[in-house]
């Protein structure tokens, strides 16, 4: 098989599309996939620096979510079949030709979306459906606010919100005013410039001194002060991202009075048990949506493969909107 090698932590020159080792048979509960398709992910490009090693045991390839066809099925697993087209999440393996994976994380493609476009899919949406409507529990109606509303988890973000809760109010940062246009027509109601605005006195003004109920961040350490202030009564905020920094103050003062929470989460180092109830319920949950087209994938654009590396300095340089896929197979 092949795959995409990283021959030292550096720069994305570093990485190269290389024949590597086959993959042993799918062992038991796992199916192997002849990936079609993967997607670049902030993960990915941390990985590549060498700050962010796959957890014990994982594959040490790039790439959390894939779609592509089923090749082989390990034994005890049901519902899937040689053929059947697919998308993923995966703990690693996804720059690759093949991947094994445990069939408790397949998601079928959607009735409508491309084959290789699914491969956007399964990261964004397990993460949304994770953070947003599982443990911040985001209510109809809520004050909900991304920070990065054009990128992979925004756009998406944006949308699942707007179809599954269609009273809420919906708020978002972005860096330029095409990249807010794109927002306000994925469903965003108030748009931010993270570059020349203030987010917390915008909302607040948006929302009649309110705040937010929900804020999902991708920053970390440089908002939380900001995003602890703006939280509304009983606010939760979910940090999944440290693009601004892992150490910051928090004020346990302006926690307690409104009954917030912050919460921090990842998918790569949940259990198995975990990202099986996630995958289930963004199935029953989101899927539906993407089906009717109330949610679709926004995909910048598709490179092959062996362009990996201008993928990479594509995502780096925030120079995108949604997703950017990288084709591997057919």
């Amino acid at each position: 098989m092949h795959a995409v090698t990283v021959s030292a932590p550096g720069d994305p020159d570093v990485m190269a599309w290389a024949e590597v080792p086959d993959l042993p048979p799918p062992g038991p509960g796992e199916v192997t996939l002849d990936i079609a398709a993967t997607a670049v992910n902030r993960a990915d490009i941390l990985q590549r620096k060498g700050f962010y090693p796959p957890p014990a045991g994982a594959s040490e390839i790039l790439g959390l979510e894939c779609s592509g066809r089923v090749a082989a099925v390990g034994s005890g697993v049901e519902g899937y079949a040689p053929g059947d087209e697919v998308c993923a999440l995966l703990v690693g393996g996804g720059y690759a030709s093949q991947v094994n994976v445990p069939a408790s994380q397949l998601l079928p493609v959607p009735a409508g979306v491309d084959l290789v476009h699914a491969a956007g899919l399964p990261e964004v949406a397990c993460t949304v459906y994770s953070t947003v409507f599982d443990r911040a529990a985001l209510a109809d109606g809520e004050v909900f606010l991304v920070h990065g509303g054009a990128s992979g988890i925004g756009t998406f973000a944006i949308q699942a919100v707007r179809a599954l809760r269609p009273a809420a109010v919906i708020a978002t940062t972005a860096g330029s005013p095409e990249k807010l246009a794109r927002c306000r027509e994925l469903g965003a109601n108030i748009t931010i410039s993270y570059r020349d605005e203030d987010f917390v006195a915008r909302v607040r003004a948006e929302t009649d001194g309110h705040g937010a109920d929900v804020i999902l961040d991708n920053m970390g350490a440089s908002y939380l002060e900001r995003n602890v202030t703006l939280l509304a009564a009983d606010g939760r905020l979910v940090v999944i991202g440290l693009q601004g920094g892992t150490k910051a103050t928090l004020n346990l003062a302006v926690l307690l009075p409104k009954r917030a929470s912050v919460h921090a989460l990842s998918l790569r180092h949940r259990p198995l048990a975990q990202k099986a109830r996630i995958v289930a319920g963004v199935r029953e949950h989101v899927w539906p949506a993407i089906a009717d087209g109330r949610v679709q994938p926004v995909i910048d654009r598709v490179l092959p493969v062996a362009e990996v590396a201008e993928a990479h300095r594509l995502v780096e340089g925030l120079g995108h909107v949604g997703k950017v896929i990288l084709r591997v197979g057919g």
